[in-house]
């Protein structure tokens, strides 16, 4: 049987919580309609200590926040659930924040600009003679200025003890042994 650490857990939900706080607090800031470069800056960072399963939760919840709240459409959540995935999965194969950043662009400025068209269709139910890439450019600007604001943010982060607890804090047992064996 399977121990589960509730305090570890309740760590996990806790900063969880408070990135899905300062994501809907801060995307709205430097918003220009179709590009969010705040949500592609909390995506980096959040797939830089937290797992990506954790990083995808984040997305997933403030995008709907973001709809229901402020009303925006659903390139709240095809714009942001695929780059925090895949900046998740880039960081926590390589440690690396470029893979992170890259997994941004990837999932958010090329998956969730190409599937922002039919959603958009399917949600206003007009089809239009607009391209399928209508929404790349802004989205892939948006991961661009995200990722420049992330490193910034990053490169400071990391010189933080506390920083380096979240990031263990997400390991799974595993990957603690070889974090350790690697000098991380």
């Amino acid at each position: 049987m399977v121990k589960i650490n509730t305090h570890k857990q309740t760590q996990k939900l806790m900063i969880l919580s408070l990135m899905i706080a300062l994501d809907v607090v801060l995307s709205p800031i430097l918003r220009i309609e179709g590009m969010a470069p705040m949500s592609s800056v909390i995506n980096i960072i959040a797939a830089s200590f937290m797992s990506p399963l954790y990083t995808f939760l984040m997305a997933l919840i403030c995008g709907i926040i973001r709809m229901l709240m402020m009303g925006i459409p659903p390139l709240a959540l095809t714009g942001a659930v695929f780059g925090a995935l895949f900046a998740g999965l880039g960081y926590w194969k390589t440690r690396n924040f470029w893979a992170a950043a890259l997994g941004e662009f990837i999932g958010t400025g090329v998956v969730g600009s190409l599937l922002s068209y039919p959603v958009m269709v399917w949600f206003t139910g007009v089809k239009t003679d607009l391209h399928w890439l209508i929404y790349t450019p802004r989205f892939m600007g948006a991961c661009v200025m995200g990722a420049i604001a992330a490193f910034v943010l990053y490169e400071r982060l990391n010189k933080l003890s506390a920083f380096h607890r979240m990031q263990q804090l997400f390991l799974t047992d595993d990957e603690r042994v070889l974090s350790s064996q690697n000098g991380r």
